[in-house]
């Protein structure tokens, strides 16, 4: 009898029993050693995130180079949505380089800072180049109409200044242009103002363009003062 009574081994649940020779089997919850909290480094800590995608990060699109950001006009917008009224803002940016490169945009948002941001990545897609006499006013009078909006501009001689009142001194500052007079009638629309002034500066022609257009020299298409005037006057084209 003896030999069959025999007290059970205490193996499998009693302390100091036998681990199968290998290291004691962590959990699987998060806190755990070895669990899955934190497969093999790849947890939401180390995973790659979105700071290198930001518009200040290394894939921005500046290219590089500085451009001078003019908020224009700001308001507020609502829009009608089945439970009421959703509110936002709308942003009116213009984007220039100061050397003859400028474009505008615009942009909404449920908040100011992200309306802007969209009115400004806006605008450095649609810059347009506006070839400048002697690098500070424009080649030639031009004429700008958009909606009930009415935009002149003009070439004024060194040292008049940026005549211009609202959303186009925003443009020529931008622009680089240091001298011109402007006058605008008909709308006081920010949205008109800057598209009547964006079509009068498209329309601007440099005399270097018409000389290759026409197969002639900027010298014979200057002025009608002497060769010696035109031939300087030549000289300070400016592209």
């Amino acid at each position: 009898m003896s030999d069959e009574i025999q007290t059970p081994t205490a193996d499998a649940g009693a302390p100091g029993g036998d681990n199968r020779g290998g290291p004691p089997r962590g959990g699987r919850g998060r806190g755990a050693p070895g669990g899955g909290g934190n497969r093999d480094g790849r947890g939401r800590d180390s995973r790659g995130g979105r700071d290198n995608r930001g518009r200040g990060g290394p894939g921005g699109d500046d290219g590089g180079e500085e451009l001078i950001e003019k908020l224009v006009h700001i308001n507020r917008v609502s829009k009608t949505v089945k439970g009421g009224k959703r509110f936002g803002f709308a942003a009116l940016v213009v984007v220039g380089d100061g050397k003859g490169r400028v474009g505008f945009g615009h942009g909404k948002a449920r908040e100011v800072p992200e309306a802007i941001s969209k009115a400004t990545a806006a605008a450095k897609k649609a810059m347009v180049r506006v070839p400048l006499k002697e690098g500070r006013t424009l080649h030639h009078d031009a004429k700008g109409h958009f909606g009930a909006g009415l935009v002149t501009v003009r070439s004024a001689p060194q040292g008049t200044g940026i005549i211009a009142g609202g959303p186009m001194r925003a443009v020529f500052e931008s622009l680089g242009v240091a001298d011109v007079v402007t006058k605008s009638v008909g709308t006081s629309n920010p949205y008109n103002m800057i598209r009547a002034t964006f079509e009068a500066l498209v329309n601007q022609t440099s005399p270097k363009a018409v000389a290759q257009r026409r197969g002639k020299k900027i010298v014979d298409l200057l002025g009608r003062g002497g060769s010696q005037t035109a031939e300087a006057d030549a000289l300070a084209v400016v592209e």
